[in-house]
């Protein structure tokens, strides 16, 4: 299996060498060449396996040679066995139609440990077998940093610098950032919003003065790795809810985009899914893109649900580019005008690719404060912010009667507690494993929301990682 960029101008590379490098040289990310497909029969007899065991099934065909099968079972058990659930990722049942998928037993109480436990092994074992240091910088809107901080602190050979808008997350989810007392972990808030944040980090890796000095990996979703462990609750939720006899829908709370293209892949892959909603919040770029085409970025609003608090989803372009045709040329000059104005019209081969599989849904804070309550006042579920939007998004849906609706529940309700006090007048508790987090000291940076202030500070403290 070789990958190859989305703007057609990086060398391919292997699992290893994706994982390692993050973004492509070109600006673009990493999709395999093609897309590996099981059969109904295949897909079948993966029924009731244990969670570690379907992770290394489902991963195989995109790791290729890069482990071997016994290599890639004892990193997924190792991942995995920190869960909190033996399901790892068990299903809740709302009603006769809709379910929810909880995503939040992790370590850090969000979906991004799923991905994160496995890709903080892959580094450390691709690191040590290459005998080379990793500088991984990365950009949070909120539950990206504490589960990467979490997944690679204190692990050899690696530094993490993570960067956050100031003011613009939880109180619980900062602090499981930067309570992390370990030397290979930097955590720096910035002035602007979660898009300044990431356009640092994506300009790093463009950086010729940092690049030449430190290998700089990523841990956002660009990271095909990460993308790629996400893969594997879709095809866990349907095998449980009857595929691949039965079609199955999801609703996805979507910022980045990343936890919904991991379901196009697993659609791509042969699993039955009957569609895939994209839910948002009033950052709508998302939903305006896929009901009528436009893709302009417009101010960020702040809202309680903070991990949609996005205006430029990185990995909608590797949707665009699989809809599209392929074409790396053209994509790299799709992109190349939306750096430039901010807005984009989707071409009728992308709209329609992407129509075949995926539909939106937008609410307000209105909006998700109510499905917030209905939940807890119908079916006992205290659920957050971002899993309320996207069950506001699935309750939308006209699907047959036979068809399911999976919401994924991507963080704990108590990473979220004021929002959800007030909808619900129900205030959650932290888990036990969790609960001394408002005794531990903080430790963060505070930065202007400037690059060259922000590189400097990199350069200056990312000593361990130099080559």
């Amino acid at each position: 299996m070789d990958y190859i960029s989305t703007r057609g101008g990086a060398e391919p590379l292997d699992f290893e060498g994706v994982t390692l490098a993050g973004l492509a040289s070109d600006g673009g990310l990493f999709l395999p060449r093609e897309w590996p497909q099981f059969s109904e029969g295949e897909i079948a007899a993966m029924a009731g396996l244990p969670y570690a065991e379907l992770a290394a099934l489902v991963m195989q065909p995109f790791v290729g040679t890069s482990l071997t099968e016994d290599e890639l079972l004892e990193l997924c058990r190792e991942a995995y066995g920190r869960f909190a659930h033996d399901a790892v990722t068990p299903l809740v049942q709302l009603n006769e139609q809709h379910w929810l998928l909880e995503l939040f037993h992790g370590p850090t109480l969000a979906f991004k440990d799923v991905a994160l436990q496995l890709l903080g092994l892959l580094f450390e074992k691709f690191l040590a077998r290459r005998g080379e240091k990793l500088t991984i910088v990365g950009a949070t809107s909120g539950d990206t940093g504490s589960a990467a901080i979490d997944a690679v602190a204190g692990r050899e050979g690696i530094d993490i610098f993570m960067l956050h808008p100031s003011g613009r997350i939880s109180d619980v989810q900062r602090r499981q950032m930067t309570t992390v007392r370990a030397p290979n972990v930097h955590n720096i808030a910035i002035g602007g919003s979660f898009d300044d944040a990431q356009a640092m980090v994506k300009r790093m890796f463009g950086d010729e003065e940092l690049t030449a000095r430190f290998r700089i990996g990523a841990v956002n979703s660009i990271n095909w790795a990460r993308l790629m462990a996400q893969v594997v609750y879709y095809f866990a939720a349907a095998l449980q809810l009857g595929a691949p006899h039965r079609k199955i829908a999801f609703s996805v709370p979507t910022g980045n985009f990343g936890d919904v293209f991991a379901g196009y892949v697993a659609a791509k892959m042969g699993l039955p899914i009957e569609r895939l909603v994209v839910a948002t919040n009033v950052n709508d770029i998302l939903h305006r893109a896929l009901s009528d085409g436009d893709y302009s970025a417009a101010s960020v609003t702040a809202t309680t649900a903070p991990s949609m608090d996005i205006q430029v989803s990185s990995n909608f372009e590797r949707l665009l580019f699989d809809c599209g045709g392929r074409d790396g040329a053209a994509m790299a000059e799709q992109m190349r005008g939306f750096d430039t104005t901010k807005a984009m019209r989707l071409t009728d081969l992308q709209r329609t690719g992407a129509a075949g599989l995926l539909t939106s849904a937008r609410a307000d804070e209105v909006e998700m404060a109510q499905a917030m309550r209905w939940a807890c006042e119908n079916t006992g579920q205290v659920i957050d912010p971002h899993t309320a939007i996207g069950l506001h998004a699935a309750r939308l849906q006209d699907l047959p009667r036979a068809v399911p609706i999976v919401t994924l529940a991507t963080a704990h309700p108590s990473k979220f507690r004021d929002p959800v006090e007030q909808a619900t007048g129900t205030r959650p508790s932290l888990p036990p494993r969790v609960g001394d987090l408002f005794a531990r000291e903080e430790s963060c940076d505070e930065l202007p929301g400037d690059y060259d202030a922000v590189k400097a500070h990199i350069m200056a403290n990312a000593t361990r990682s130099a080559s």
